[in-house]
């Protein structure tokens, strides 16, 4: 029978903030593949938690390496916890490749939820986040950069981004540059750790802060998305159209005419009395 490969959602920075069920894989797993097995071994001191499986490092450099023998021994039955130093695995973090070839192989895939550098920061940015985008860590090389920020201009969705501390400043002067320096932003800084750090200001701001800063730790930034172009002006004939549209979709009078206003920004009484009217 095969085994089973589970991902372990690791505290951003606080141990307290490690579930019951990680505790729990980490001390039945028969291997666990660690980013960092020095992290590891600090986080199950500071847990108090046996370590009773056998550990591997398993990072960027040696993924493509170590996963056929990982995938043999989830064939064989072995029980595969994997864990990075923080947040969840395969999120701009290792794991993607590991959980590719498990599932090619037919072997369970399982998760424990845990901290998330995405989520936290959106959470506490103050901005929207009924509808957001994670675009992870940005090319590296500064003409890379600023294309793909110049693609994202006009991205309605809230925006969140990786970036390392020593590329962070050029990274706000991009995109100030390409969003505008009035964008909202908030830029966080070592979540649930010591230090933590919470920046809510326009991208300008923000970057002639960052370029006189010694910035330092793990940021997550959060960019509010672009204002939506004004709704071009539809003609009752138009506005009833598409509720008729969506009604021969199935939907009701009532949510059809709820679904256009939210479409065009068209007040739904508006909306409702010209769907009335045809």
């Amino acid at each position: 029978m095969s085994g089973v490969l589970v991902l372990l959602g690791a505290p951003l920075g606080n141990p307290a903030d490690v579930s019951a069920r990680v505790r729990d894989e980490l001390s039945r797993a028969d291997i666990v593949a660690a980013e960092d097995t020095r992290r590891l071994a600090r986080l199950a001191r500071d847990l108090d938690v046996p370590i009773p499986g056998r550990v591997v490092s398993y990072f960027e450099g040696n993924e493509e390496r170590r996963t056929p023998s990982l995938v043999a021994a989830l064939r064989e039955g072995a029980r595969v916890a994997l864990i990075t130093d923080g947040g969840m695995p395969s999120v701009s973090d290792p794991g993607f490749r590991l959980v590719r070839a498990a599932i090619a192989a037919g072997v369970p895939v399982q998760a424990v939820p845990g901290p998330s550098a995405v989520t936290t920061a959106l959470a506490v940015s103050g901005l929207p986040a009924d509808r957001f985008c994670f675009e992870g860590f940005l090319p590296r090389t500064a003409a890379a950069r600023r294309a793909r920020l110049a693609a994202l201009a006009t991205e309605e969705r809230t925006l969140v981004f990786f970036e390392a501390p020593h590329r962070v400043a050029a990274m706000l002067a991009d995109a100030a540059a390409a969003f505008g320096p009035a964008r909202p932003a908030a830029l966080c800084r070592e979540l649930t750790k010591t230090h933590e750090e919470i920046r809510r200001a326009p991208l300008g701001e923000l970057a002639a802060w960052a370029a006189e800063a010694d910035v330092r730790g793990e940021i997550t930034l959060v960019v509010a998305g672009a204002e939506a172009p004004p709704a071009a002006a539809l003609s009752a004939e138009e506005l009833a159209d598409r509720v008729a549209s969506y009604e021969r979709q199935g939907m009701s009078r009532r949510d059809a005419v709820a679904a256009v206003a939210r479409d065009t920004g068209v007040p739904r009484r508006d909306v409702y009395a010209a769907a009335h009217r045809a």
